[in-house]
């Protein structure tokens, strides 16, 4: 089926022979992952991988190369999701000794973080609202925002680092 995929192209095949991985994909991002829903993105995710890099890549064990793909998804999912919660948890911000320079409490860093989210480009502060504050999946600010995924995973990423630049300078103005 991969190589009728690669002559003519239809997505038929590759649709099929996706599918035929889907369970072993869920697994492989549930034993990552831990969470059922951040699994299935996952799984969208890989697919997504997939379909961009198959008619580019050589492929001779589709199984293993798509288990390859998942692991280092989910390995990605957790070195970020590592560096944002170190980042955001109420203690970190208290003890976190980038803060103690400026004499901030938690009332004021929460404002300063509010007054930094509104100066975002809005479909950045839209994004970046409902995937921290809200708690949506990818899919879920796709649904309700009507971006696209990479345009989602690109307001989410630029957002955040917006606005750690911009809480940056209002603590410093400080």
């Amino acid at each position: 089926m991969l190589e009728k995929y690669k002559l003519d192209q239809d997505s038929q095949w590759i649709g099929i022979l996706l599918q035929r991985y889907t369970l072993l994909l869920l697994g492989v991002c549930m034993k990552y992952l831990k969470n059922e829903e951040a699994a299935k993105d996952a799984v969208q995710q890989v697919f997504l991988k997939a379909i961009i890099a198959l008619p580019k890549t050589n492929v001779e064990f589709l199984k293993s190369w798509l288990y390859s793909i998942a692991r280092n998804h989910c390995l990605m999912q957790l070195r970020d999701k590592t560096k944002w919660v170190t980042i955001s948890t109420e203690a970190d911000i208290q003890d976190n000794s980038f803060f103690e320079p400026f004499d901030t409490n938690k009332e004021q860093t929460i404002l300063i973080l509010e007054k930094a989210l509104l100066d975002l480009n809005p479909p950045q502060e839209t994004c970046v609202k409902l995937f921290y504050l809200e708690k949506k999946s990818y899919q879920e600010i796709v649904a309700a925002t009507g971006f696209s995924l990479l345009q989602v995973k690109s307001y989410i990423q630029n957002g955040k680092r917006n606005l750690k630049t911009l809480v940056i300078q209002k603590l410093q103005q400080l």
